[in-house]
């Protein structure tokens, strides 16, 4: 099973993926979680001891020189587009609980994007965990799918898209839809959060069309206190956590689409 989870900024997708990849690792699945988005905080929401001692893969310039064979900001060189990472995810991990955690990064790039060795690395490697690996892959990614492409995207059995009622929200998952339909990435979901009543997720189901809703997790007082005492928030007992075990179980039984 291999799940991505995007959105805006701001509207708890990395909550939701720290509550999915817990539940999912309670139901007994090796789970291998990836932060993926540059502004990381999902060691920190899964409760990982010291998560600022965690060096992204995109600062490792030695690492990306000895398998890419040129130096990070290097202008012109000639570098591997293809570099080894088949043991990446075992060296370059941390384990708590049975969970396996990678800090990906980010690189800068400038309009046009960017073809550089770190870039070539990353992608290298996340083919590699969607596309020759067994565990259960939870990647924690940027309003964006930066790191996937056409060769990875038919490994994606879920694009799921975290949305709050709000219209930057609404416009963010539609931005996301289409550059996931341009790679050929068609199974893509809606989360609706921070839902304080009916009229929230009326106004999701109004103006977020086009997609399959997994479900709707409400406001709760909780998982903002678990984030202002950086507790991991599945140590919480919420109603969140309730609705989350709900959509594991239609994975792993297959009874959502």
């Amino acid at each position: 099973m291999k799940l991505a989870i995007s959105g805006k900024g701001g509207v708890g997708k990395t909550t939701f993926a720290a509550l999915l990849i817990k539940t999912l690792s309670e139901k007994g699945k090796r789970v291998l979680a990836i932060d993926a988005d540059p502004d990381a905080n999902l060691a920190a929401a899964l409760g990982i001891p010291n998560p600022e001692s965690i060096v992204p893969i995109s600062d490792m310039k030695d690492l990306i020189q000895e398998r890419t064979g040129a130096k990070v900001g290097s202008v012109g060189a000639f570098f591997r587009l293809n570099p080894k990472v088949d043991d990446l995810p075992e060296k370059c991990s941390v384990e708590v609980d049975h969970i396996k955690f990678m800090r990906l990064g980010g690189v800068k790039k400038g309009g046009g994007g960017c073809i550089c060795p770190q870039s070539s690395l990353l992608k290298a490697l996340v083919a590699h965990i969607l596309l020759a690996r067994d565990e259960v892959v939870v990647m924690d990614m940027e309003a964006g799918i930066e790191h996937l492409g056409r060769g990875t995207a038919s490994a994606m059995d879920k694009l799921i898209v975290v949305v709050e009622p709000g219209r930057r929200s609404v416009e963010t998952a539609h931005n996301i839809k289409r550059l996931a339909t341009e790679i050929g990435l068609n199974r893509i979901f809606l989360v609706g959060n921070k839902i304080r009543g009916e009229a929230d997720k009326e106004f999701l189901e109004k103006y977020v069309t086009g997609f399959n809703w997994l479900g709707f997790l409400p406001y709760d007082e909780e998982i903002i206190e678990a984030d202002l005492t950086g507790q991991c928030p599945y140590d919480r007992d919420t109603q969140a956590k309730e609705v989350v075990r709900e959509m594991v179980h239609s994975f792993i039984t297959g009874t959502s689409a």
